[in-house]
């Protein structure tokens, strides 16, 4: 039987968390196949094997990014998911597999939107019979995404309400409390487009002017922020 190579690079800042992915796969993989696993503990280790790679033309087949990790040294990688956007420029072809112990609505569907991963685990739901089933489901029909992932999805989209990033960022923020000048600011959109989009977004959930709380409480409930 012919045996098909599978590259792999695992970054977390957990040691023990990449061992157990690393034991999880070697002992379910198919006998045809060979898997080679790499292994990064912050982001300039995944970062410097990543370029490697492509530099010798050694692409790796499946990327698995947790999404909480120190920035770079640099400062420009600030996380797992840059890291995967960084992977998305440079080596299309590679399977991305997302890993997080959030369960944010609003984080998921950014990283759903802005990345479009093969593969989408919650740490709390994963099982090594659930991070089998995705490997292989990454390799030959993805996407995978864990049930937290499924279920978030599907409640927005049985909405039917039309809610694009830049909104669904500020449904976020204003959840968390941050004034609409701090909004502005991080956004880098201006007082007023901000304040026009919380109208427009009011009038997307039914909610009367100047009723936040209201807002809130409805977009929670469609799926929208946690």
């Amino acid at each position: 039987m012919a045996q098909e190579t599978i590259k792999i690079l695992m970054t977390d800042d957990h040691p023990m968390i990449i061992e157990g992915y690393q034991n999880t796969l070697l002992a379910t993989k198919k006998e045809s196949q060979n898997l080679i696993i790499d292994f990064a503990t912050n982001c300039d280790e995944s970062l410097s094997l990543i370029n490697k790679s492509i530099a010798l033309g050694e692409i790796y087949t499946v990327y698995f990014f947790d999404i909480s990790m120190p920035p770079s040294s640099d400062g420009k990688i600030k996380s797992g998911q840059d890291l995967a956007m960084y992977v998305r420029q440079k080596s299309p072809r590679s399977k991305i597999v997302m890993l997080t112990m959030f369960d944010e609505s609003y984080r998921i569907h950014s990283i759903i939107n802005n990345i479009n991963p093969e593969g989408f685990l919650i740490k709390s739901d994963l099982t090594s019979r659930e991070l089998a089933s995705a490997f292989q489901a990454v390799l030959k029909n993805p996407p995978f995404y864990s049930g937290t992932v499924n279920q978030i999805i599907k409640k927005t989209r049985f909405s039917n309400l039309e809610v694009d990033e830049v909104n669904h960022r500020i449904l976020y923020l204003v959840s968390r409390g941050i004034k609409n000048k701090d909004i502005a600011k991080e956004m880098q959109l201006s007082l007023s487009s901000i304040e026009k989009k919380k109208k427009l977004l009011k009038e997307i959930f039914k909610v009367e002017e100047g009723d936040e709380k209201t807002l809130i409480e409805k977009a929670r409930g469609y799926g929208f922020i946690s």
